[in-house]
């Protein structure tokens, strides 16, 4: 694995904190610390864009936060505990498995000169 896969996992869990900080955010400073990590991902996610294909990292990414977020919510706020959503976090996650083992990586953008 490669720094700019690493940059898309690390903006994926950094997703999941300022997700849940959008609901959970009281004050101007919480406030201030989930805009700090929304800057912080998506300047992750862009470093990665540079050199991987902008679908497949935007996929991964989200699928990273969406999966991380739910199960987040579920262990620590006490969100209601479903097979179901355990199903389909299980399903997510295999597509962005799957995502990832089909894309490869090009140090040229195409279509570039």
């Amino acid at each position: 694995m490669n720094r700019n896969w690493v940059l898309v996992i690390l903006a994926g869990l950094i997703e999941i904190l300022w997700a849940i900080g959008l609901k959970h955010s009281s004050n101007w400073l919480s406030w201030m610390g989930t805009a700090l990590l929304i800057y912080l991902s998506f300047a992750l996610l862009v470093q990665a864009s540079k050199s991987l294909p902008v679908a497949t990292v935007y996929a991964i990414f989200t699928g990273i936060g969406t999966a991380g977020t739910v199960v987040l919510e579920m262990v620590v706020f006490g969100e209601a505990f479903s097979w179901t959503k355990v199903l389909f976090i299980l399903l997510l996650l295999s597509g962005v498995v799957g995502l990832k083992l089909v894309t490869t990586e090009s140090n040229k953008k195409e279509g570039a000169v």
